[in-house]
């Protein structure tokens, strides 16, 4: 397919893939078009692209909706985002966090892949070589960049500015945490492998108690990137609710995992590791 004017698609996340590879290049493990199976030596046609993605946080490539969720013997669990005119499967999902109906971010973390990633493009219900497809929104960024025009800010899902919590020394550490375990963490809540402790429930309770009472929701006009109106005296309660959430996966981690940041101290093991 030739692509035009028309079909050009911007997106504002910085970058053009579903998932980020840190420490390698991006492993692309079996192509678009006709494939042969090694085997049985037969011919077959290969509708999308896999990559080699085990277990990664998948994020929307631009902002759009979730047209399509789904599970089937061949995908697997699948979940379409549509932007404009284009359509983009991410099948073979280990947990979708996005769901159907739900407007989605560039770069906002949308579902999580099983042992590889397959994805398929389309356009205008037309099926593209997802290379193809993802080399024009490259093309796309790279032109906004030689031209100079900065990335707006308000396109990004992203946490608050100037929020901090006791953990912003471990931040770092915490983020590759987060990559490589946040998805168990989520399965072993919604299965109830692991529970959210009675305290840290009830003290959430009363720090959104608390906010609605000093009227700290929707002080100014709500939008995608902060649904609730949160203002500027709404900083503290917001840092003592990261405060916990921080303090609960890391709690998850010691207890589920024996994982712990390497900050701590023997004292600081011992609290998190008699938590519950």
């Amino acid at each position: 397919m030739k692509y035009t004017q028309e079909m050009i698609l911007q997106s504002q996340s910085g970058y053009c893939m579903p998932f980020e590879e840190r420490e390698k290049e991006v492993e692309m493990i079996l192509g678009y078009g006709k494939q042969t199976n090694p085997e049985t030596g037969k011919e077959f046609f290969h509708h999308g692209v896999d990559f080699k993605a085990p277990r990664y946080l998948l994020s929307a490539i631009a902002s759009g909706t979730v047209s399509g969720i789904g599970n089937d013997p061949v995908h697997g669990a699948y979940q379409i985002i549509r932007y404009g005119d284009y359509d983009v499967t991410y099948s073979h999902l280990s947990n979708i966090f996005s769901g159907f109906g739900k407007e989605v971010k560039a770069g906002q973390v949308v579902s999580v892949s099983g042992d590889f990633l397959h994805m398929e493009a389309r356009y205008k219900g037309e099926e593209l070589n997802p290379i193809e497809f993802l080399t024009m929104i490259y093309g796309n960024i790279r032109s906004m960049e030689s031209r100079n025009k900065p990335f707006e800010a308000t396109d990004f899902a992203t946490i608050g500015d100037g929020i901090h919590t006791r953990y912003d020394r471990d931040s770092e550490e915490i983020e590759q945490l987060m990559l490589r375990f946040f998805p168990a963490y989520m399965n072993d809540l919604t299965s109830g492998a692991y529970a959210l402790p009675q305290r840290t429930e009830q003290m959430l309770r009363n720090i959104l108690t608390m906010a609605s009472a000093r009227n700290y929701f929707f002080e100014m006009i709500p939008s995608m990137e902060n649904p609730m109106g949160l203002g500027r005296r709404s900083v503290p309660l917001a840092e003592k609710v990261q405060n916990l959430l921080i303090e609960d996966f890391l709690s998850y981690l010691a207890l589920q995992h024996g994982t712990c940041l390497s900050t701590w101290n023997d004292e600081v093991k011992k609290k998190f590791t008699g938590r519950q």
